[in-house]
Order: structure tokens, then C-alpha cells, then sequence
């Protein structure tokens, strides 16, 4: 099968498309077909060595986290799916390829109403906005910052939170802040000054903090908006999470949490838009424009 693969940490030309084995699904497992998968921020920052002390990482590596497609081999002990069953799922690294093989608990049926690539990137950011509002603890009523609201995860985490009955304040560029107000929140711009535009606000400061983006000057305004600092956490970055000593937030995955946000997706109570689409031999392109940042919604992967 093809697959995108890194020899070595580095920039995305680091990134090439392989011959590797066909994947056979073992005892438990399932194999699928991949119709389309996400590219994320943390794709971008495992390639970049960043994750080095948190993962075990050997090269040639794969990436890719999150995935759909349609199942066409299941292992022994196998009973919840089928070959031809179309299902949406979540990868250890492996996702970036034509086949990848996982748990059948990774799996959760794909709602035939999604598009294959609305499908391919509901896993990633559903269970991390969800996962990071729960942590945060952020109910009705409180204010909660979030940084890169425009993206994947942040335009979940924005319509999540107002959804609890939240007051969203979202950075974003200037470009972003029609899409921002959208979904619910109250745009800010990035750049010098940011404490301060957040404060005109939140005079009092906010309840909660979300980064998404991996900036220090984004953790940096937090901390001082921030009236808990226990309620700041990071999604992207363990290095400025120990730099400036805040959380920082793996969470955990769930095929249930994918099935929810799939399930809010298809009936539109969840918008998730797409920002642009790459060929597998197209990867170090999407990882440059996820490096550039300035997004608003997701890139995916389509092999073939």
C-alpha cells in the first residue's frame, strides 16, 4: 500500500509517500479501506520532533491519527462489523495511507448522511474540543478564551461551549472573526496587545483558557486573564506547557465521543467545515499550510 512516512524529524519535505506491506487484521482488529483522514497540527508537531519524549518513535514512521472509510477485512473475535461496513475511526499514527488497521472499539459507524471528507475529520477534533470542555470543567454562565477558535478543534470547542451556555472569546485573524462570530463567539485578534483587547471584554478576566495554537504569546495572555491557572491547558504543545507551567491535555478517545460528534455533525447542529483538500503525495504541501496557521476548518488527506 501507499503511505506517507518521515526517515527523520525536520520540515515537511522530511515527508514521502512509500511502498509498504499490505496491513492484515489480526485477532480483535479491522482493517479499512480509507476513503479520506485529517491532517492535524499534531501530525506537523510529531514530525517536527515534538512529541519525542511523550511517544515512542522509531523511523520510518507513519502519521495520521483519524479516518474513514469502508471496512473490507475483520479478525477473529470480530462481530460488531462487517467488510463493506462504512465506518469513521481513530489511528495510532497510521492514518496517512491507503489501509490501516485498528481495535474494532476505534471504529463507530459512519452516518450516511456525511461526505467521506466531513467523515475523515470529525474524530480528532470532536473528542479534543469535548475532551478539553470537560477538563476545563466550563459550564453555563462562565467565560472561557479560546486560541485559534477559527480552526478544527476551535470552531467545535466555540460551538461546544456556547452550546453549555458559555461566553466564548476566540483569537483568530482578522479574516476569521465573521466566521468566529458565526459559531457563537466574540472575536479577537492575535498579535501585540492581545491581554489587553481580551480585558475590554472580560474586565473581571475569564473563567477558563483553551490554546490551540502552540503560541506563547496566547499562553502568555491567558495566564494573565486567566483568574484560575489551573483551568489553562494546551492541546498542542508539552514543551510550552512546561515552559510556562500549564497543563497540558492528551485526553482520552472513545469511539462513543465519535459517534456523538458525527451524529451532531450530520444533523447540522455541529458545523465542521473543510478547509482544503491534498492528495497523499500532496502531504508536505498540507503541512506547510498547517504550519502557516490562519485556517478556518480542517485539511484532509484522499488517497488515490
Amino acid at each position: 500500500m501507499k503511505a506517507v512516512v518521515m526517515d527523520s524529524y525536520g520540515p515537511p519535505e522530511v515527508l514521502r509517500v512509500a511502498d509498504l506491506p499490505e496491513p492484515e487484521a489480526g485477532g480483535g482488529q479491522v482493517r479499512v479501506r480509507i476513503r479520506a483522514a485529517g491532517l492535524n497540527p499534531i501530525d506537523a508537531r510529531i514530525r517536527r520532533g515534538e512529541f519525542d519524549s511523550v511517544f515512542d518513535i522509531s523511523f520510518p514512521r507513519q502519521l495520521g491519527n483519524e479516518f474513514a472509510g469502508v471496512v473490507d477485512q475483520v479478525g477473529p473475535g470480530v462481530n460488531r462489523f462487517a467488510p463493506g461496513d462504512e465506518v469513521i475511526g481513530f489511528a495510532d499514527m497510521a492514518a496517512h495511507a491507503e489501509w490501516v488497521v485498528v481495535p474494532a472499539g476505534n471504529l463507530t459507524a459512519k452516518p450516511a448522511e456525511l461526505p467521506w471528507e466531513t467523515a475523515a475529520v470529525v474524530s480528532a477534533v470532536g473528542q479534543a474540543a469535548f475532551n478539553a470542555l470537560r477538563t476545563l470543567g466550563v459550564a453555563a454562565g462562565e467565560t472561557v478564551l479560546i486560541h485559534g477558535a477559527a480552526g478544527g478543534v476551535g470552531s467545535v470547542a466555540v460551538q461546544s461551549a456556547g452550546a453549555r451556555g458559555a461566553t466564548v472569546i476566540g483569537t483568530a485573524s482578522e479574516g476569521n472573526h465573521d466566521y468566529v462570530r458565526s459559531l457563537g463567539g466574540i472575536p479577537v485578534a492575535y498579535g501585540a496587545g492581545l491581554e489587553e483587547r481580551v480585558r475590554e471584554l472580560a474586565p473581571q478576566g475569564v473563567d477558563a483558557s483553551m490554546d490551540l495554537t502552540g503560541s506563547d504569546e496566547a499562553v502568555i495572555a491567558s495566564i494573565a486573564v486567566t483568574r484560575d491557572r489551573s483551568r489553562i491547558v494546551t492541546l498542542v504543545s508539552p514543551p510550552l506547557a512546561e515552559r510556562h507551567g500549564i497543563a497540558m491535555m492528551y485526553g482520552s478517545r472513545a469511539a462513543e465521543t465519535v459517534a456523538r460528534v458525527a451524529d451532531l455533525v450530520a444533523r447540522g447542529d455541529l458545523r465542521l467545515p473543510l478547509a482544503r483538500r491534498f492528495s497523499l503525495e500532496e502531504a508536505a504541501e498540507g503541512h506547510r499550510l498547517l504550519e502557516a496557521g490562519g485556517l478556518r476548518g480542517k485539511l484532509v488527506l484522499v488517497p488515490g
